[in-house]
């Protein structure tokens, strides 16, 4: 017997189309610099094939991914897009980078000599993506030895350099001055490299926020993210993301009602005595699925029927309690909105992660993978 187990009571629902919307947005914004999707983190929790496949689909020429894992899976789905890998990968993954031919990031010599053998192995001539550290003190080479590292990828037949990029700290915070100090680091590695007749056909600094807020670090590609998403990237470019509307809906089903006596409490620890007798509604998500259990101790509501609704007690891993109050027609099989729209009320990941102190990124990201997401 078949199982769908897409039924389940918890799910995600993805408009490619929005992804499209957002990226063509930007991309006005943006020209005539191109944009690379970033679709690591399995697309941002949004599926990263399929997002991969609209991005593309509404101009953008490339990809980034984190891992070498990630790159793979976009290969074996067909996509035969530039996949740029954000960081240098193991050594013992070195084969499977230029076999399946994605873009390396290298940063040490240690990093280039191992693409090189694998290039030159495998009878090919691999283009290679210098990221320098202008001061996020993540990864990358140093201003100075990016510039020798150049001529150290010269030195190898197997391999040419047709990228150069650094990453920004604080780009959501437009007048931080470490904006300006970065990009004044770069530009003077990008001149240097030129004056000894080293010119990338690639050159690229800007993630979403400083794509949307510095048109000095376009260059002539930008790394799109959180924004083709619809989130925002900060708060301090919050005005700049007009027109980009979240991709994401998450929704679940009520699987069961109780009436629960004032001064009863519902859910591990009994923290939170009802105030008045309350209809309260269980759904069978949690926080494996990426229902933050921080989240049931804020004042976040979620949807049903197009109220809002707040959580009744601790979020527990697989299920969470919502207080209906005296709204006696909520039943089993109500569609529940965790993120998205229903009637005239919107709940947003953005809203989530201002509720319990973080960010977007991680909420979106979080989303577990046995929610099922729905493709429309």
């Amino acid at each position: 017997m078949s199982v769908d187990f897409s039924e389940r009571w918890a799910w995600a629902e993805v408009h490619t189309g929005i992804i499209q919307h957002n990226v063509a947005i930007i991309a006005q914004r943006v020209a005539p610099a191109q944009i690379w999707a970033v679709v690591k983190a399995n697309g941002y929790g949004h599926g990263a094939v399929p997002v991969a496949q609209a991005a593309l689909a509404a101009g953008a020429t490339g990809l980034c991914v984190a891992i070498v894992d990630e790159g793979v899976a976009l290969r074996r789905a067909g996509i035969t897009a530039p996949i740029l890998l954000l960081s240098e990968q193991p050594a013992e993954l070195a084969e499977f980078i230029v076999g399946y031919g994605l873009t390396p990031t290298v940063a040490t010599t240690r990093g280039v000599a191992v693409i090189a053998q694998a290039a030159a192995k495998a009878e090919r001539t691999v283009a290679v993506h210098i990221k320098v550290d202008t001061g996020m003190h993540r990864v990358g080479a140093s201003p100075n030895e990016a510039i020798n590292l150049a001529s150290y990828i010269q030195s190898f037949d197997s391999l040419e350099i047709e990228g150069l990029y650094t990453h920004f700290a604080v780009a959501d915070e437009p007048s931080h001055p470490a904006n300006e100090k970065q990009l004044a680091a770069f530009n003077e590695v990008v001149a240097k490299l030129a004056e000894r007749g080293v010119n990338p056909s690639i050159i690229h600094a800007a993630n979403s926020a400083a794509a949307l807020a510095n048109p000095d670090a376009r260059f002539n590609m930008v790394r799109l993210g959180i924004a083709m998403y619809g989130l925002r990237p900060g708060p301090g470019v919050a005005d700049l993301c007009e027109g980009l509307i979240p991709a994401l809906s998450l929704k679940g089903r009520v699987s069961a009602v109780r009436l629960v006596k004032a001064g009863e409490a519902v859910s591990y620890g009994l923290r939170r005595p009802l105030a008045t007798e309350s209809l309260i509604a269980t759904v069978p998500i949690g926080y494996a699925d990426g229902v933050p259990r921080a989240l049931g101790t804020t004042n976040v509501q979620v949807l049903i029927n197009g109220v809002p609704r707040t959580i009744a007690g601790t979020i527990t891993m697989d299920q969470l309690m919502l207080d209906c109050g005296n709204d006696f027609d909520v039943t089993v099989g109500d569609e529940v909105v965790f993120i998205g729209r229903q009637g005239e009320h919107v709940v947003t990941a953005d809203a989530w992660a201002d509720a319990i102190g973080t960010i977007g990124y991680e909420i979106v990201c979080g989303i577990g993978a046995r929610v099922f997401r729905r493709y429309q």
